[in-house]
């Protein structure tokens, strides 16, 4: 047998390990960090974008399928409940500005959240997109589990849809900060209610690299949205589409 013939053998065998993909997910992520960190925090060396697109890469350079690669990914999707659940510790810090800032903080949950929806589905449809598209695109502003159940209801591709969150939660993550400096919007609550209402797990993650409050209320804007959109875009939905 000649060593190429037992390279290939040893990564097929590799390859079917659970702990060779996990390993290579962190060590994608933990390099992406490191670049994000060495670039001074761009926005566009975003470390979950640069962890995705390696680990996508390095799925297609080794010709493995994508059920291979999650017998290690599992592990690591397995901790996205318990780091949901975490936020409530800085939550939890902040409630008595939480209190203080009922009104103005549910209004804002309505506006963006509703306004997500509407403005998603109209410009869908304005684009010509299928109705089977439209109900995959519509959810894509609540976090994955969310948006993936609500894509079943409503006749979307699940799998789609969570191509889609993904997605929004980089694109959010990557262009909330600017936007928001350029509308000279600095107080962190806020800037942290907008990224969890637009962006989700992954702009949340953003959020708390700015600061403590920035996550907490990014966490509160993630989960209210989420709550929100699964209330109410069953109903939106009929009355958005012809």
């Amino acid at each position: 047998m000649n060593y190429q013939n037992q390279l290939a053998l040893v990564w097929t065998y590799l390859g079917r390990t659970p702990l060779l993909w996990l390993t290579a997910t962190v060590v994608c992520y933990v390099v992406a960090q490191a670049v994000y960190e060495k670039l001074n925090k761009r926005p566009l060396a975003n470390p979950v974008l640069l962890s995705v697109l390696a680990v996508i890469l390095l799925l297609r350079v080794t010709h493995t399928e994508y059920a291979a690669y999650m017998q290690g990914g599992q592990f690591i999707h397995f901790l996205l409940g318990p780091a949901i659940v975490a936020l409530a510790v800085p939550l939890n810090r902040q409630l008595p500005k939480l209190r203080s800032m009922f009104w103005p903080l549910a209004c804002g949950l309505v506006a963006g959240g509703l306004g997500a929806i509407t403005t998603t589905v109209l410009l869908a449809r304005a684009l010509g997109a299928s109705a089977q598209s439209i109900a995959s695109i519509a959810p894509r502003s609540a976090t994955a589990g969310i948006a993936i159940r609500i894509s079943e209801k409503i006749g979307g591709i699940p799998s789609l849809t969570a191509v889609l969150v993904v997605m929004t939660g980089i694109t959010g993550a990557v262009i909330a900060v600017p936007v928001l400096r350029l509308l000279r919007v600095r107080r962190p609550e806020i800037v942290g209610l907008a990224m969890g209402l637009a962006g989700h797990g992954i702009a949340t993650a953003r959020a708390l690299q700015i600061s403590e409050e920035a996550g907490a209320f990014a966490g509160l804007g993630m989960s209210l949205n989420g709550v929100l959109t699964a209330c109410a875009l069953p109903v939106l939905y009929p009355m958005l589409m012809p």
